[in-house]
C-alpha cells in the first residue's frame, strides 16, 4: 500500500498582475508592508527596506536584523545593475582554538568534522558580525525616497503585536524546540512555561503570539536614531554585552567597524539575454558557470525533457565542484537553511531582488536577552578544519549560498528571482533563469514547471509530479536520480519567486508550496 501523499491532489498560485508595481516574499504580511508602501509613492528600494524589516518579525527563524544578505538593484534607466552587499562576517577576536575538532560530524546544516560542544553552530561563538541593518541603510541613503523611521515603523508595529503561532510556525518551532531550549530569551520568547513548543488552539477564539516586545524596542530604536544604532551606541552596546556574556569574541569595534558596501552587479551575456547577480562570495559567480556551461545547448521542445535535465545535472555540477575547489564551499551533504528571498517592482520599472538569512533555521539559536534579537550562525559558513580555502578564521568574510539575480531577456522582459533552500537555491535559480531564457516562459509557467536538485553528493532529485515517461528516460540518462514531491515541509527542492516586468505591467509568483508566501500588487489590485 502507498504512504505518498494524495496523488489527486493539485495545487496552483496563479501570478499577480499590477501596472503599479508589486512585492513578492515568503510572507503574504511582509508583501503587504512593501506593497503598501509602493502605493504610498515610494520606490522599489524603499519597499524593499519595509520587506526586509517586516521578514524579520514575522518569520524570525528565517532573517532579521542579526543577520545579513545581498541586495540587486536595478533602475528603470540604468544599464547595469548594483549590489548592495551586506554579508556577515567573524569577528575580528575570534579564536580559533575556541573550535577545536572532536571527530564526526557537526550535527546541523553542514557536515563539517564535529566541533566541541557545537560552539560554531549554536550560541554566542556561532555569531558572525551582522549586516542586514547596514546594508539596508546604505540601499537607503543611495535609493531610497521614503523618510527611514517610515520604513522601519511596519515592522515595529508588528513586533508590538507578537508574531502569530499558526500551524506552519508551530511546526517549525517544534523542529527547532530543543535548541531554543538552551537559551532562556529565546525559550521564554517561542516555548510555553513547561518547555514544549508554543502552539494556537484549533480555533481562532484561542491564537498564541510570541512576545517581541523587546525586539519591538529595538527596532523603534533603530527607526528613531537610524541605521547607526545597530552599530554604536547604547544599542551596540547591549548586543555586544549579551554576546560577550555568553562566551562571545566579539567587540564594539567589530560593530562600529562594520560597513556595507555598494558594488558593481556582475553582469553577463547568455545566448544574448542579459543576466545581472551577485560578485564574490556568494553563489553568483557558480550560476554565471553554470550558464557558462549550458551556452552550446539548445532545448528541443516548448518544455523541458529529460536530456535537458541531464544537461542542467551535468553543469550544475561541474559548476559545483568547481566551487568547492576554488571557494571552499561545503562539502557534498543537503543543506537546507533558514534563508528567505523576496522581490520588488515598481510602477516605473525598477527592480529589487534580495536574500536575507541568518544560516539555520533560527540561526545560533539565541535571542540577546536585553534586546529581543535573534542572531546568526554565521560562523558555521567556515569549514572548521585549518588549511582549507574556506578555514575560520579572525575577520574572514563569509561563504553564502544566496545568490539573486536580475534578468533582461532578448525581447526586453525583466525579472527578478532567487529562492531560499542553502545549497538548492543556485540550481534552482540556473533552472528558473533557464526556463525564462531558453523556454521563453512567464514567471507563472516556470514557478509551476518541474525542477530537479542537484546540490547532493552521489544523489539528483526530480520532481516526483514528472510524466513517467520522464521519469523513464530520466532513470536511464542520470542512474543516481531519486523523486520526490514539493511539499510545504520539508521542502525537497529550493523555495524561490520570481518577479517579471514590461512597459505594460508587472507580474509575480512565489512557491507553490510555500503556504505563507505571496505576491501583493501596490493598490491592492
Amino acid at each position: 500500500m502507498s504512504r505518498a501523499a494524495s496523488k489527486s491532489l493539485h495545487i496552483r498560485k496563479p501570478a499577480v498582475t499590477s501596472k503599479n508595481g508589486l512585492v513578492t516574499s515568503q510572507n503574504r504580511i511582509a508583501s503587504e508592508i512593501g506593497a503598501n508602501v509602493l502605493h504610498q509613492g515610494g520606490n522599489a528600494i524603499d519597499a524593499a527596506i519595509a520587506t526586509s524589516f517586516a521578514l524579520g518579525v514575522v518569520e524570525p527563524w528565517m532573517s532579521g536584523i542579526g543577520g545579513g544578505g545581498y541586495m540587486v538593484i536595478r533602475r528603470r534607466q540604468d544599464d547595469c545593475a548594483q549590489v548592495v552587499d551586506f554579508g556577515m562576517r567573524a569577528p575580528a577576536g575570534l579564536l580559533t582554538t575556541d573550535y577545536p575538532i572532536i571527530g564526526g560530524k557537526a550535527s546541523d546544516l553542514f557536515p563539517w568534522p564535529a566541533v566541541e560542544d557545537d560552539a560554531n553552530v549554536f550560541g554566542a561563538k556561532a555569531v558572525a558580525i551582522p549586516g542586514l541593518v547596514a546594508g539596508l541603510g546604505e540601499a537607503h541613503r543611495e535609493f531610497g525616497t521614503v523618510p527611514w523611521a517610515d520604513l522601519v515603523a511596519p515592522a515595529v508595529a508588528e513586533a508590538e503585536e507578537g508574531m502569530l503561532v499558526d500551524w506552519y510556525a508551530q511546526l517549525i518551532i517544534a523542529g527547532s524546540a530543543k535548541g531554543l531550549s538552551h537559551f532562556p530569551a529565546s525559550k521564554a520568547a517561542y516555548l510555553d512555561e513547561d518547555g514544549f513548543p508554543k502552539a494556537s488552539a484549533w480555533t481562532a477564539l484561542r491564537q498564541t503570539r510570541c512576545d517581541q516586545s523587546a525586539l519591538a524596542v529595538t527596532l523603534a530604536t533603530i527607526a528613531a536614531r537610524g541605521p547607526e544604532a545597530f552599530y554604536s551606541g547604547a544599542l551596540a552596546n547591549k548586543i555586544v554585552g549579551d554576546l560577550r556574556a555568553a562566551g562571545g569574541r566579539h567587540s564594539i569595534e567589530d560593530f562600529s567597524g562594520y560597513r556595507a558596501q555598494i558594488v558593481p552587479a556582475s553582469q553577463f551575456d547568455y545566448k544574448g539575454h542579459r543576466i545581472f547577480g551577485t560578485p564574490h562570495m556568494t553563489a553568483g559567480p557558480t550560476l554565471e558557470r553554470v550558464l557558462q556551461l549550458l551556452s552550446d545547448w539548445t532545448p528541443r521542445g516548448p518544455k523541458p525533457l529529460a536530456e535537458d535535465f541531464a544537461e542542467y545535472e551535468r553543469a550544475i555540477r561541474m559548476a559545483n565542484q568547481e566551487r568547492y575547489d576554488t571557494m571552499g564551499d561545503i562539502a557534498h551533504e543537503p543543506a537546507p537553511s533558514c534563508t528567505t528571498h523576496f522581490n520588488v517592482v515598481d510602477s516605473e520599472g525598477t527592480m529589487v531582488s534580495v536574500t536575507q538569512t541568518l544560516l539555520s533555521i533560527f540561526g545560533s539559536r539565541m535571542t540577546l536577552p536585553n534586546s529581543g534579537i535573534l542572531m546568526n550562525n554565521g560562523i558555521m559558513w567556515f569549514d572548521p578544519e585549518p588549511g582549507k580555502p574556506n578555514s575560520i578564521g579572525p575577520g574572514k568574510r563569509c561563504l553564502a549560498n544566496m545568490c539573486p539575480t536580475l534578468l533582461e531577456r532578448t525581447d526586453g522582459q525583466r525579472f527578478g528571482l532567487g529562492a531560499a533552500g542553502g545549497r538548492k537555491i543556485m540550481p534552482a535559480v540556473a533552472q528558473l533563469a533557464s526556463y525564462l531564457l531558453d523556454f521563453g516562459m512567464d514567471p507563472e509557467e516556470a514557478i509551476h514547471e518541474a525542477r530537479i536538485d542537484a546540490s547532493l553528493d552521489g544523489t539528483t532529485i526530480a520532481d516526483s509530479a514528472l510524466p513517467a515517461s520522464a521519469k523513464e528516460a530520466l532513470s536511464q540518462l542520470i542512474p543516481s536520480i531519486t523523486f520526490a514531491p514539493r511539499t510545504s515541509y520539508p521542502y525537497n527542492f529550493a523555495c524561490p519567486s520570481i518577479a517579471g516586468w514590461d512597459d505594460a505591467s508587472s507580474h509575480g509568483v512565489t512557491e507553490v508550496m510555500a503556504y505563507w508566501a505571496d505576491t501583493v500588487a501596490a493598490g491592492g489590485e
